[in-house]
């Protein structure tokens, strides 16, 4: 599978963070430190961004949040689940064309290797 520098350098965060945390903790654990990886490593990211819905000439507040917007063309969604599943990756792409961002990451953590865990979708 082809992938892309920018996805290439997360990737390689995600990776460092999985291999010092290992499989088995909370979602929310692995956002701040994959946050914490990609700000050492000079990658801009927002965390938990808002994502509004389009509706009729209107954008609306809906509660959507992108666990991470990378440099605003690389949506990441993280999991830490037994096994991803098609409404994990209908989610991400149903960000993916509200935020009008081309390339996203599915990552779960809770996979024995973070290569099986990660799924690279592009609109």
């Amino acid at each position: 599978m082809y992938f892309d520098d920018l996805s290439k350098k997360v990737i390689g965060c995600a990776i460092e963070v999985h291999r010092n945390l290992g499989p088995g903790l909370l979602e929310s654990t692995y956002e701040q430190c994959l946050a914490h990886e990609l700000s050492v490593n000079g990658i801009g990211f927002k965390l938990q961004h808002p994502l509004p819905v389009f509706y009729k000439d209107t954008y609306l507040d809906c509660g959507y949040r992108v666990d991470l917007l990378i440099e605003d063309e690389l949506i990441i969604e993280l999991k830490s689940v037994e096994e991803l599943k098609a409404i994990h990756e209908a989610q991400l792409l149903t960000y993916m064309k509200l935020a009008m961002i081309k390339k996203g990451l599915l990552i779960n953590f809770n996979s024995m290797m973070l290569k099986d865990g990660i799924k690279r979708f592009v609109r």
